[in-house]
């Protein structure tokens, strides 16, 4: 139920349309939390975002980081300031997953989806694995090959337990019967580190991350949860062109408190589109191998459903730890 009211919340935010602007928005710093340490995808998109806004408005945008809690720290903080539009969160699924993982043991989490207001998805990398080069497998069918013959014995990184590294990883070996012991990290940044140090054997990561690793064959791509190839990396192939029906992504939205005016909203997200077609914007994400998705609305709320769907039934799957 309480999926199907914030999905519906996607929606009608794109069917309001008042007459009135929002002429006196904004009033001051619109402040962009990130809710996870510095760096990484969220910081990725909340930097070039912040210079654009800045130059759009003639206020300040600064970029404020809270990280705790996977991620509930932040998004708790920005859905208990006042809703007048000028505190946005720049997220991922960690804005759900948070919730899944506290739903396993009985905990309260620091907010609910009912007091987000969704403003735009601006991209949806799709997870991408890899292994340390020492590791004896080319490609996926040899790495369950060698999972299977040394079970628990291969070690994963993520970037935190039911986070979005580990989730995608408990996917996999769900759909392929493997198990590998869990190295659990505070973020993705760590949990790659470990897989360079070779403390781990595979991780998982967003094409931004692990990209220049790649190249330079510090780690070795296996697959991808993509549903086509991602543009580039195009030799790596998709979970799913191996016949497993898996997909995760690693993307990244903005997000308000609810509560906002309607005239307002309408201003934000104005604001936000032009924000995410601005050239400098688009220039930042594809140095960083970012592929721009922009959406909102009933599109952004199709995507966020099946995706939340997926993730929380991993999440399951995982269970008590």
């Amino acid at each position: 139920m309480k999926k199907l009211l914030f999905v519906a919340s996607l929606i009608a935010g794109i069917i309001a349309a008042p007459a009135i602007q929002a002429q006196d928005f904004p009033t001051k710093a619109i402040t962009l939390t990130v809710p996870n340490p510095p760096g990484g995808m969220n910081q990725i998109h909340a930097q070039p975002l912040s210079a654009i806004l800045e130059k759009l408005t003639g206020q300040p945008a600064p970029v404020v980081n809270r990280p705790g809690a996977v991620a509930a720290a932040g998004t708790a903080f920005v859905v208990n300031q006042p809703p007048d539009g000028h505190h946005i969160l720049v997220t991922t699924p960690n804005i759900y997953l948070a919730i899944e993982k506290d739903k396993l043991y009985g905990a309260k989490t620091p907010y609910t989806l009912e007091q987000i207001e969704p403003l735009a998805l601006l991209s949806a990398d799709p997870l991408i694995m890899v292994v340390h080069p020492s590791l004896p497998v080319k490609n996926s069918k040899e790495l369950i090959a060698l999972a299977k013959a040394k079970p628990n014995e291969l070690v994963f990184s993520s970037s935190g337990l039911y986070g979005v590294t580990h989730a995608p990883i408990a996917m996999f070996m769900d759909a392929t019967k493997i198990k590998m012991r869990h190295l659990p990290t505070t973020g993705g940044g760590p949990a790659i580190t470990q897989a360079l140090g070779g403390h781990s054997q595979v991780t998982s990561g967003g094409p931004a991350a692990i990209y220049t690793y790649v190249q330079a064959g510090k780690l070795r791509a296996l697959g991808s949860w993509g549903v086509k190839p991602y543009p580039a990396m195009p030799d790596v192939p998709t979970f799913k062109s191996m016949g497993m029906d898996i997909e995760a992504y690693l993307w990244v939205g903005l997000f308000t408190a609810k509560g906002v005016p309607p005239a307002t909203l309408t201003k934000m997200r104005d604001l936000i589109r032009r924000a995410a077609n601005d050239p400098l914007f688009k220039q930042a994400l594809d140095k960083a191998q970012v592929v721009p998705d922009y959406r909102e609305g009933a599109e952004f709320a199709k995507f966020f459903e099946a995706d939340y769907k997926r993730m929380a039934q991993v999440v399951k799957t995982i269970g008590k730890i």
